[in-house]
């Protein structure tokens, strides 16, 4: 039986990708749908631990485990201010999501990162615009900006009417799991752009790498309900 066979890959998904001359797999692990209401440890050693191998890795959806951390807001329970509805018009807008291109997502961002910090972003914003450059406000803004998830075509419901932060903790959220679980555990921001390895239990590999090897996405963004997969070399 082929590789491709032997797993399930998500549509338009590879189960294969090559890193520095070497295959790997990235095998998704189908789950329930998680929530507030699950222990993400819990969930690790219910899905993939039987099919751990040494030397796998668990990697696992940042919005998955900012579920299970109450880090889902619904959309009609925040509530803007003027200053996050101005801000909000003038994000690009990107083919991997919203961003905080709505009034809702950039409240958050402006819980999440201090006013000053957010519209000291957007001053860089505009400079880096006149530069030809693009990022700086995400460069500026830092990684709980740049990882908060608003409503898209495509997500499963309910998150679908939902906001999501960034995990709180991810390295030491991560580590807790990897502990649970018996395997390296890394908490990732993949879309259809590229990866951030917001969290990894071990120093070894890198995070550059743990991006290079994840970064088309084979989780996919929706219905899939394959929050986590396993890296493991071909």
């Amino acid at each position: 039986m082929s590789q491709e066979n032997a797993y399930s890959v998500n549509p338009g998904k590879q189960l294969v990708r090559t890193v520095d001359g070497v295959d790997y797999l990235r095998i998704p692990v189908k789950t329930h749908l998680i929530t507030k209401e699950d222990d993400m440890a819990d969930v690790v050693a219910r899905y993939p631990k039987e099919q751990m191998q040494e030397g796998d890795i668990l990697f696992i959806s940042e919005k998955a485990v900012a579920c299970t951390q109450s880090r889902a807001i619904p959309m009609e329970d925040i509530h803007p201010r003027k200053l996050a509805v101005t801000l909000s018009r003038y994000v690009t807008k990107t083919p991997a999501g919203i961003g905080l291109g709505i009034p809702e997502t950039m409240e958050m961002a402006l819980q999440e990162c201090g006013t000053v910090r957010i519209l000291f972003a957007a001053f860089c914003s505009v400079i880096g615009k006149l530069l030809g450059k693009k990022g700086w406000f995400y460069m500026v803004a830092g990684p709980k900006a740049r990882g908060i998830d608003g409503p898209t075509e495509g997500t499963i419901p309910p998150y679908d009417h939902y906001v999501v932060l960034t995990p709180a903790d991810p390295t030491g959220t991560a580590k807790r799991l990897a502990q649970a679980l018996g395997y390296p555990v890394a908490i990732v921001d993949i879309n259809d752009l590229g990866a951030n390895i917001l969290g990894f239990s071990e120093k070894e590999p890198s995070m550059a790498f743990l991006a290079k090897a994840l970064g088309d996405n084979p989780l996919g963004q929706g219905e899939e309900c394959t929050p986590m997969g396993i890296l493991r070399r071909a």
